[in-house]
This record gives structure tokens, sequence and C-alpha cells, in this order.
């Protein structure tokens, strides 16, 4: 999901692959099942252009967007 990074602030994030129900390898069996935490409510401020863009998906334009979201939390906590 995370490519590599321009510098050490900078994430790319493959977008397309965000949406695939597969896992990496293609091997179900060797994937692990983690409990989400439940979600919260938050207003949140985002530019203008981000926000069309994600909307412009269509429905469950919210959960691509957390999913960009967890992919670059969990990049940063695995440095």
């Amino acid at each position: 999901m995370a490519g590599k990074s321009r510098d050490s602030k900078t994430v790319v994030l493959d977008l397309d692959r965000l949406g695939r129900a597969e896992p990496e390898g293609g091997d179900w069996a060797a994937e692990e099942v983690r409990p989400r935490p439940p979600k919260r409510l938050l207003s949140l401020r985002v530019d203008a252009d981000v926000l069309e863009f994600f909307r412009s998906q269509g429905p469950g334009w919210q959960s691509r967007m957390n999913a960009v979201l967890r992919a670059y939390m969990e990049h940063r906590v695995r440095r």
C-alpha cells in the first residue's frame, strides 16, 4: 500500500491497491485477522480538492479515506 518515500516525511500510497480484497501474495490462510477499533465521530478540516476527490469516488468514500489514513499510520508505526 505504501511505496518508497521520496524523503523521510513523504509516503507514496498506491490508492489502486487500497480497495482490493485479495491479500498480498493471494494466500488467505497466511493472513492475520485483527479486529478494527471502533470508529469515532470527529470534525476534520481537509482541503476542498481532497474532499472532492474522495467524494467523487462514490459510496464508501469515507471508508477509503480512512484506509488511506490507516495505511499512512501503519507505515509510520513500522519505522
